[in-house]
């Protein structure tokens, strides 16, 4: 069943105003394996996965409509895009990550992809969910950072990464994402982390380099809203897991807490 009005927006504000924090696992369709993805949705569903994002910077096997389809077969999981460009839209999908890349100054990926998927997404039903990108240096050049043709914020200044999210959320962007990207050398910093979240009220999502539980749980107490694992899955298959029960046992303590 479609998730529409405003219901996912509304499930990441209540969260994040329950510092209650969300697991999300990025599916790249050129990655996912088919046959093996129902045995990987029901693990899933065992670790209480809150969300899937599905897609990528670059995408040549279009399969988002499969992964979408076996999603909805197998699981009750909202499933949110993840778009590299307005091309990456299927309207089975519960809500997309409208992404305005603000950490950059390529105006394609700050306003020129948006208007030609407008018109698409209006038609579609999907939530959208309106999201300022800020893609933080990594350690090595990543899909993301080359495909956009950016500048990553550097990782050892988090005031630009707050001013920036200020800014982004003054422009009336709902939520920030921290993307270190795909195949990260390292996560985005606690640093950088806390002070966007000193600085902007809206949920907080993180990923990129999160390859162990100890990194999502620095990202947690730093004030990440929501945890995305993507490629540290696809090389340690226990990390889904890993990352689960580290969430679950955060919000247990916080429960604890307040």
């Amino acid at each position: 069943m479609k998730i529409t009005n405003h219901k996912i927006a509304d499930l990441l504000s209540s969260r994040k105003e329950e510092k209650r924090k969300s697991f999300a696992v990025l599916l790249d369709p050129d990655k996912v394996n088919l046959d093996t993805f129902p045995d990987f949705l029901e693990k899933a569903v065992e670790n209480e996965v809150d969300f899937f994002f599905v897609g990528g910077s670059l995408i040549t096997n279009y399969a988002i409509d499969k992964l979408i389809l076996a999603i909805k077969k197998h699981t009750n999981i909202p499933t949110i895009l993840f778009p590299g460009n307005g091309l990456h839209i299927d309207q089975s999908a519960d809500a997309i990550l409208f992404l305005s890349l603000i950490s950059g100054r390529n105006p394609d990926f700050l306003i020129g992809q948006h208007v030609i998927a407008a018109p698409m997404l209006k038609k579609s039903g999907l939530e959208v969910l309106p999201t300022g990108y800020m893609l933080i240096e990594s350690g090595k050049l990543t899909t993301v950072s080359y495909i956009s043709n950016t500048i990553p914020i550097p990782s050892d200044k988090p005031g630009i990464a707050a001013c920036t999210a200020m800014a982004g959320e003054m422009l009336g962007l709902k939520n920030i994402f921290l993307d270190a990207g795909s195949g990260a050398q390292y996560p985005v910093s606690a640093d950088i982390i806390e002070a966007v979240r000193a600085s902007v009220d809206t949920p907080i999502i993180v990923g990129g380099g999160i390859n162990t539980s100890e990194k999502a749980l620095t990202a947690m107490q730093a004030g990440a809203d929501v945890i995305v694992v993507g490629n540290g899955i696809e090389q340690n298959q226990n990390l889904l897991s890993e990352v689960a029960a580290c969430v679950k046992m955060f919000n247990l303590q916080m429960e604890k807490v307040y």
